[in-house]
């Protein structure tokens, strides 16, 4: 099943990679072979020496000891041998290089071209589902299916399958070899395999659960730092920042990092004593062999069994990762193929359907019932009908969560409705082809989506075969023919994601310009002016007027003023259409839509006419986040002394365990030394010396064995301990430092809460990696590679010389070799970028892509980025395979030329065969040790450079710095707050200029309306209050004290904040509310008190767990007006002097905004109030109000002052009125 992408030339390629990689697998047991026979004639020329007791006699005729070695070494010539020897091991190294390199490339290749075509396919299905798909599955996740999940089905395509392949076949040989050579020995030395297999085993079980364990530990530190850097503002106007609970969860973190270190060194060592155990068995047992039956077990007879079994078994092992990559593939396979293989009822890409030639525009919609596939229990539409006629325009009202949009998103087939039909001119639109049908429709939706791309683009995603002509014409039918003639760039602006660079009002006649393109017989408008202010709201709204002119229209509208005209007015109530009619009709018939209309009507109180309702603000934050190009964060090089010194406290451990280090790389050089005493003890003649001998020497491994376990288990637990240690010092003061900083800096889209979060997860724990382990590393290494070359120049300085000149070569290919085993599978990750970024774009707004039948085009553009990594990928391919060859072909060219060298050593004298084989032992393992061991090693640069990243954010003291203690504390405070000659830009988008001047007052007690367009500077003028910036000139001041020269927390405490949005956390009401006051603990009788002035202490009652109840993730648990109440409770329970209202009523619907605003005209009584409001009529009763242009008061006064002077406030009144 994984491999169904494939053609036929491709399966044959992987057929022919698996042979190849089959025949590479033998190389490595056959080369023991050659080993073995090469050690025994090395033996033979040592034994010759003994035998003929030539030395003695040497001495008494006085000829020198070099002389009579020639004269023996006559008799058997090693160096013709060795040259034999030597061309065999080159003849398999070229083996290798070929092999190897094969199998590798057509893995890769194969892996890359199956990979593009099910990404293709998978896209494809995505684009082509049915909405009801998109509801049950989120849409970050698709995004990282196409991006991991693919990778892993890659990974397992790649050649993950010929390494297993390659492993196991080496195992078979191995083993095959073992019993064809000495099958005694094999037997005994297969009795102990299973030991290290299933010690391996068993440790990696403990490790991932405690791994797991010590993930979920942080987990919920995590959780903490979230939620707290989501609201900081909040946490920050607060004075917050003590009470985060942040170190208390960190604990338990550590616990497990401390225990998951031990287990790691422990299971380590474990494996090493096993490992020196089977050695001790094996050559003990083979020279009893060879003892007992000299014909049958030579020493290179024993060696050769020994590696090609040893050599085996551990392949099994190495070869297991790769298979647990072809499951994960699988695994990933599966949801994927399943995607692809989903049935699509409704499917725009297919052909079946009726498309008519021409299309009137009556719609009819008969007895529908529906509720969404997503939430099976909630009744959406439950026997509604509802006739259109053509050229007519109908108008949907109701309350929200009727059924309006539904009806529309069932006119477009987004869904099929449980019963009943939906008709289009007189056909079933089941029936129709669902491409035609969507194309022949317009729709703007509230939230007007466009994509990164230009205007003139964004507008030809309408109709893809639009003339200049024809999109200039809809622009100008659209309204927006003025502003885009003043960009620069007029058509050709780029819109940036999500049309960010645009106001809501452009963005929403963009969107009606590309719905007119199409010249769409039916027009669908959802709540297509309700997220604009005021002025651009009658632009956008003259822009429908022109453009329902002759075509069937469709609206809904919160608003009902926008809707007045419309031919039939239809009211919803629980799913199906209960009054229809006009206006005038519905309104002498007193019905639902007659109290709707009321209750907009009786929040203009001292106006006749209607008001805006709806959410008529933009997000003051959003906005700045969008300027500035990116900056890389400078990292300073932080040098090893400095994060050293960071452990300073924990010195004892890391002495401990720098010892245990010091002893541990001692283990491997004496081994070698034991390795090669050994095999000397072979050309011994007198069986009995043989046996003493081996029995010492075979004890003397099992006592290292013991030393390396405890060297392993001494630095698991001190380094481990001492690194955990660590790693919590570092999160929280990490942490501290974070909430230390001013806001303008997590205005930097470089400290967004995701890279902060991510920042203290990862950063903080990978900064252990560089303190005591690499300390541990270093020594261990430093003492092997010392002991090694010290005893090997003593043994024999010219082959060491030789060695010495390879090891770069050895090292060099084990490093090549350890990355090629972390899966050569590349990630061609920028240039997948890309792909991911229009995949992402086209799935997050799927119903906009789907609407507009585009989906062919994003397609395209998909495929056409995978087009480069996909080149790369194949031309890369060749290259894998090379150097992953090289890297294992590289030791036996240098085998081949050491032996022949020691065999021209031995024959001219100059060293005996035993020391060949101790110089060539004791450097080879210590080489193998230190790449172990480095290639366990945590990544050294990473580490430093989240070390520098650390202690670049702990020296980063900020202008306005909430720890610190300067600034004067008045006792007396009043409230008289005063701007003067204010000027500011924000600190990410210097160039845009905010505040211009102002200058504004406030007395004790008065309540100070400001009011203005989006962007004005209202809330701006907030957040320098409290001082979440600085102005750039001019100055703030409290009660005639300028606001710099205040204690930054005591200024804090004195302002009670009330936002738009409000903030809770994740805990009960009484907690929120206390967050308010956190100088002090607040009693239960004041968060009643709090509550009571809130309005919202009888609802609080009848929750069945009354105050204690949990509000949920950012109070996701509660509605908007309740969140509000609670937050203006958190507010009042500081009995602040200063009250500040940013926009508190505007995301409510009428009902919750009349009690919260009763709550709030309650709560100003008595204080000094700065209120911002779009609606003007909940402002009307303040003692001032300021109206703000260009970053200044363009005039100041109280309501009727203001309607008397007929100047910009009475615009912006009539304007909100003429609705």
């Amino acid at each position: 099943q994984l491999f169904r992408y494939a053609t036929c030339p491709e399966v044959f390629m992987m057929l022919t990679g698996l042979l190849c990689s089959a025949i590479h697998g033998a190389a490595l047991p056959i080369m023991c072979v050659v080993f073995g026979r090469m050690t025994d004639s090395f033996v033979q020329s040592g034994q010759q020496l003994n035998f003929t007791g030539m030395a003695p006699v040497a001495a008494q005729v006085h000829i020198k000891p070099t002389l009579a070695c020639k004269l023996i070494i006559r008799e058997f010539d090693i160096e013709a041998s060795m040259t034999k020897y030597a061309y065999y091991f080159v003849g398999i190294g070229f083996g290798v290089l070929l092999f190897g390199t094969l199998q590798v490339m057509l893995f890769v290749l194969t892996a890359t071209k199956q990979t593009m075509r099910i990404r293709e396919k998978y896209f494809h299905a995505i684009l082509h589902q049915q909405m009801a798909w998109f509801d049950t599955h989120p849409i970050g996740q698709l995004s990282t299916r196409l991006s991991d999940d693919i990778n892993t089905i890659n990974d397992g395509l790649g050649d993950k399958i010929c390494i297993f392949v390659q492993f196991f076949c080496r195992f078979l040989t191995g083993i095959i070899i073992g019993f064809v050579f000495g099958w005694k020995l094999t037997l005994v030395i297969l009795a102990v395999s299973p030991l290290l297999a299933g010690s391996a085993a068993v440790w990696s079980k403990i490790l991932a659960t405690l791994t797991s364990k010590e993930l979920s530990a942080y987990a919920k530190a995590g959780a903490v730092a979230e939620e707290v850097l989501v609201a900081i503002r909040t946490v920050v106007a607060f004075n917050g920042q003590q009470k985060a609970l942040y170190e208390t969860n960190l604990v338990d973190a550590k616990n497990f990092g401390v225990k998951k270190a031990i287990t790691t060194n422990v299971s380590l060592g474990l494996t090493q004593f096993f490992l020196f155990g089977t050695y001790a068995l094996a050559f003990w047992y083979g020279t009893k062999l060879s003892v007992d039956e000299p014909e049958n077990y030579s020493i290179g007879r024993v060696l050769t069994v020994f590696y090609a079994v040893m050599i085996g078994s551990l392949s099994l092992g190495q070869g297991a990762p790769n298979l647990e990559s072809i499951a994960k593939a699988r695994g990933a396979a599966y949801s994927i193929y399943n995607t692809i293989d989903t049935p699509r009822p409704i499917d725009s890409s297919s052909k079946e359907g009726l498309k008519p030639d021409s299309v009137k525009g009556d719609i009819e919609f008969k007895n529908i019932y529906f509720k969404y596939p997503s939430r099976k229990d909630v009744k959406i539409l439950q026997g509604m009908s509802l006739k259109v006629s053509h050229g007519k325009t109908v108008a949907l009202v109701g309350a929200s969560g009727c059924g309006k949009s539904t009806t529309i998103q069932l006119l477009q087939r987004f869904y099929d409705p449980d019963a009943g039909e939906v008709t289009l001119d007189g056909r079933d639109v089941r029936t129709l082809n669902v491409r035609w049908l969507r194309e022949n429709m317009g729709i703007v939706s509230q939230e007007p989506i466009l994509f990164g791309t230009t205007i003139a683009e964004n507008i030809r995603y309408g109709r893809e075969d639009a003339t200049d002509e024809d999109i200039e014409r809809a622009v100008r039918e659209a309204n927006a023919y003025d502003f885009i003639s003043k960009l620069p760039d007029k058509l050709n602006t780029m819109v940036g994601e999500r049309g960010a660079q645009l106001s809501g009002g452009q963005k929403q006649r963009i969107a009606i310009a590309r719905a007119l393109v199409k010249n769409p017989k039916i027009l669908l408008l959802d709540e297509a002016t309700s997220a604009l202010d005021t002025q651009s709201e009658s632009i956008v709204q003259a822009a429908l007027d022109k453009a329902r002119a002759g075509r069937t229209t469709i609206v809904i509208a919160h608003r009902l003023s926008t809707i007045r005209s419309a031919d039939v007015i239809a009211g919803f109530q629980e799913g199906r259409v209960v009054e229809q009619g006009t206006h005038k009709e519905l309104m002498i018939k007193k019905g639902i839509y007659y109290s709707l209309v009321m209750q907009q009507v009786l929040q203009q109180l001292s106006h006749k006419g209607l008001t805006c309702t709806g959410i008529n603000c933009i997000c003051v934050y959003d906005v700045q986040t969008a300027g500035g190009p990116e900056e890389k964060e400078m990292v300073p090089d932080v040098p090893f002394g400095r994060i050293l010194a960071l452990n300073k406290t924990e010195w004892p451990y890391l002495v401990v365990g720098t010892v245990a280090s010091l002893v541990g790389g001692a283990v491997y050089p004496c081994v070698a030394i034991l390795f090669s005493k050994i095999i000397g003890v072979f050309s011994e003649h007198d069986p009995e010396v043989k046996r003493q001998k081996t029995l010492m020497f075979s004890l003397l491994f099992l006592v290292i064995g013991v030393v390396s376990f405890f060297t392993n288990f001494l630095q698991g637990y001190m380094f481990g301990k001492s690194g955990e240690i660590l790693t919590m010092r570092m999160r929280s003061q990490a942490f501290k430092a974070i909430l230390r900083q001013d806001i303008g800096w997590f205005d930097d889209h470089n400290n967004a809460v995701g890279v902060l979060t991510t920042k203290l997860a990862t950063d903080a724990s990978l900064v252990k990696g560089v303190t005591g382990s690499r300390l541990g590393l270093a020594t261990n290494t430093l003492c092997a590679l010392g002991i090694a070359v010290i005893v090997a120049f003593i043994y024999c300085w010219q082959l060491t010389l030789l060695i010495l000149a390879c090891v770069p070569l050895l090292t060099g290919a084990h490093y090549v070799q350890m990355r090629a085993m972390r899966g050569h599978a590349f990630k061609d990750s920028s240039a997948l970028e890309m792909s991911g970024k229009i995949s992402t774009e086209t799935v997050e707004n799927i119903r906009t892509v789907v609407a507009l039948t585009k989906e062919d085009v994003f397609f395209g553009k998909f495929k056409e980025s995978l087009r480069k990594p996909y080149r790369s990928a194949l031309c890369k391919a060749p290259i894998y395979g090379i150097t992953f060859a090289f890297s294992q072909a590289i030791p036996y060219f240098v085998n081949a030329s050491i032996f022949r060298f020691g065999s021209w050593l031995i024959a001219h004298c100059y060293t005996e065969f035993e020391n060949v084989y101790l110089v060539f032992s004791v450097i080879v393992f210590s080489a193998m040790s230190v790449g172990q061991s480095s290639s366990l090693a945590p990544d050294f640069a990473k580490a430093k450079a989240a070390a520098g990243r650390i202690l670049n954010l702990l020296a980063k003291i900020p202008v306005i710095d909430i720890y610190s203690e300067a600034g004067a504390k008045p006792t007396n405070f009043v409230g008289d707050i005063e701007f003067r000659d204010v000027h500011f830009s924000y600190p990410t988008r210097p160039n845009v200029k905010i505040l211009q001047g102002l200058n504004v007052s406030v007395a004790q007690g008065q309540t100070l309306a400001l009011v203005g367009g989006s962007g004005c500077g209202k809330s701006t003028s907030i957040q320098l209050l409290e001082r979440f910036y600085n102005p750039a000139s001019g100055q703030v001041f409290a009660d005639r004290a300028d606001t710099l020269s205040l204690n930054l927390a005591w200024l804090r405490s004195q302002l009670g904040l009330v936002s738009q949005e409000p903030i809770l956390f994740d805990c009960s009401i009484a907690e929120n509310i206390q967050y308010g006051d956190n100088s002090r603990v607040v009693s239960q009788q004041e968060v009643e008190e709090a509550a009571r002035n809130a309005n919202i202490h009888d609802f609080i009652l009848n929750l069945p767990e009354k105050y204690s109840t949990r509000v949920g993730d950012k109070g996701t648990q509660l509605s908007g007006g309740q969140k509000q109440r609670i937050a203006i409770a958190r507010a009042l329970v500081r009995k602040p002097k200063v009250l500040l209202l940013d926009e508190a009523t505007s995301a409510l619907d009428t009902e919750s905004e009349k009690i919260v605003q009763k709550a709030l005209d309650a709560a100003r009584q008595g204080r000094t109030c700065i209120v911002i409001a779009h609606r003007l009529t909940t402002i009307q009763n303040a003692d001032i109000i300021a109206v703000i242009q260009n970053g200044q008061v363009a005039e100041q006064g109280t309501h009727s002052q203001l309607m008397a002077k007929q100047g910009v406030y009475y615009a912006l009144v009539n304007a909100q009125v003429s609705h």
